[in-house]
């Protein structure tokens, strides 16, 4: 059975991006369009191996994803990721407060990303 990813991205294209480059390294990638999609897929799937977030996205943002994940004790806390345009110290700093593992800016190197994904779910 293969490992499953969580995408959570605002942008369609990015999602495609990411889903391609998983599958082809035969993982099974859910997609979410913010943040509280995000939530919603990972209460549905409580068997994804990790979260991969944007920053950026209307209704919940990526931090506030991470932060509403990780005070629930009611759902799974896979390692997240964020993959964004933004690169601040402040944002960084920030999201490893709020628990995530690593973060990506944009545009992605594919090896990149397929490194990171078998690094923290083997």
């Amino acid at each position: 059975m293969s490992k499953k990813v969580l995408i959570v991205d605002d942008s369609r294209t990015i999602r495609q991006q990411v889903n391609f480059t998983l599958a082809k390294s035969g993982l099974t990638v859910i997609e979410a369009e913010d943040g509280k999609d995000g939530i919603e897929k990972l209460r549905a799937n409580a068997d994804i191996s990790m979260i991969i977030s944007d920053v950026n996205m209307p209704n919940m943002n990526g931090l506030e994803m991470v932060e509403a994940i990780n005070a629930d004790a009611s759902i799974s806390h896979p390692p997240i990721v964020m993959l964004t345009t933004e690169g601040s110290g402040e944002l960084v700093d920030r999201a490893k407060k709020a628990g995530a593992k690593g973060w990506l800016v944009k545009p992605f190197k594919p090896d990149q990303l397929v490194a990171i994904v078998t690094k923290l779910v083997g």
